[in-house]
């Protein structure tokens, strides 16, 4: 290829929009009006947001090398199905109208609804939100670690988080430094354990000097719970359990446990003892998203795993009230979508829509419920929350997708990949 070709390598759907932006420019002098303002987290490049055909793409000014391994290695964990931003091209060629050479720009899907660590915090944080920003992380990095990916430059920065149910799901956003093996060893596993640990304490340590953590938030101990936490969940996906052989229903156990933290289980591996006395059993966990999975076979509902989980209890609630815990699951799925989650977003009106995703709203409304027959004394209607919940709550929520750069067209992503939460305190 020779210097004056520009080589758009990129998904058909994106190709021809791309001819339009000015690749003979260095990305950090394109005009305002090819840009969205979106915040950025920290990067050694220069990154720019742009709008196209009605989606946003993150570009990334980058060597050759790079750009080509990491566009490789997104569509490797898309495959995979690994919370992770979409990668949609690479723009290489470049050349500036004095023929100077210009870096190639790495093309990825903006993911809507999600925002830089820097940006949650730009309010002060307090402590419990710090905890449910490490927790995500930490099911991210355990979800990469058991899919044989090491991602050598693991932090806060390099992270994209969205609100699920309450909680916290992390995304990763940068793959620049990551490798992809069939297996990781446990020598690859700690040393990203550890590139997490020193680079978080650095981001702590940034956000307390520009006084954006609360005080009672210590950097070196926050930085330590990645790595506690870490341990904690992957010994209960991976280590073998021993136990009596009168005691077989831990078997059951240790699978519906798994799948509360939302893995599934392909197969277990059960050995006994030369007398038969003792079972010792291990795991194969192969897929993340337990409940994401669930809930969209069951209702066509494209939500988070902390999202699906509390939709989930609500159907199973719907069922008993209506006295149909033995009728067909799809049957009263189906009933519930049509009686009380359809409902509930046709109370919302158009131009509040942009303010969070369907099921974070259902879930809301689920609490205001909560909140207002607690307040009451007696339980009140959904219907009656729901409106309530528009009336005195979401109207005066921010338009986060407004902010974030998004459209009401369609603010939930049906490509994007489904990450989940552990409920720690049932590990302890």
């Amino acid at each position: 290829m020779s210097a004056m070709e520009l080589r758009i390598l990129a998904t058909p759907r994106e190709q021809q929009a791309l001819l339009d932006l000015p690749w003979d420019m260095p990305l950090e002098e394109w005009p305002e009006w090819y840009l969205v303002a979106l915040p950025r987290g920290i990067s050694r490049h220069v990154v720019r947001f742009t709008r196209l055909g009605g989606r946003i793409y993150a570009l990334k000014e980058v060597v050759q090398s790079y750009a080509d391994r990491e566009y490789r290695l997104l569509r490797d964990l898309e495959r995979l199905n690994v919370p992770a931003v979409k990668a949609v091209g690479v723009v290489s060629g470049r050349q500036a109208p004095d023929g100077e050479s210009l870096d190639p720009i790495l093309v990825t899907r903006h993911l809507q609804f999600s925002l830089p660590y820097r940006a949650l915090f730009a309010r002060m944080m307090r402590r419990d939100t710090v905890d449910r920003l490490i927790d995500a992380l930490v099911v991210l990095i355990a979800r990469l670690h058991l899919l044989g990916f090491y991602w050598g430059d693991c932090s806060l920065s390099n992270t994209l988080f969205r609100r699920d149910a309450g909680a916290f799901a992390a995304y990763l956003v940068d793959a620049e430094t990551g490798e992809l093996h069939d297996r990781l060893s446990d020598g690859q596993r700690l040393h990203d354990l550890e590139v997490a640990r020193v680079n978080i304490a650095g981001e702590m340590m940034d956000l307390a000097a520009a006084g954006y953590l609360d005080e009672t938030v210590d950097p070196i101990a926050t930085s330590d719970q990645v790595v506690e936490r870490y341990r904690t969940l992957w010994a209960e996906l991976t280590e073998w359990e021993a136990f009596d052989v009168n005691d077989r229903w831990r078997i059951a156990r240790r699978v519906e446990r798994l799948n509360e933290l939302g893995f599934d289980v392909a197969e277990l591996d059960i050995v006994t003892d030369i007398g038969g006395r003792t079972v010792r059993v291990q795991p194969k966990v192969v897929d993340a998203g337990h409940h994401s999975r669930r809930l969209l076979r069951l209702t066509g509902i494209d939500a988070q795993e902390n999202q699906a989980r509390r939709l989930l209890n609500d159907l199973d609630a719907y069922a008993a009230e209506t006295d149909q815990q033995g009728e067909d699951e799809e049957i009263v799925a189906n009933a519930w979508v049509l009686d009380c989650f359809e409902p509930v977003l046709r109370t919302i009106p158009p131009e509040f829509r942009g303010k969070l995703e369907s099921p974070e709203i259902y879930h809301e409304v689920l609490e205001h419920r909560w909140y207002l027959s607690e307040r009451s004394g007696y339980d009140v209607g959904l219907p009656e929350a729901a409106q309530d919940y528009v009336d005195t709550v979401l109207r005066h929520k921010p338009d986060e997708l407004a902010i974030l750069g998004g459209t009401t067209e369609n603010p939930e992503d049906p490509e994007a990949t489904q990450p989940f939460r552990v409920p720690w305190d049932e590990l302890r």
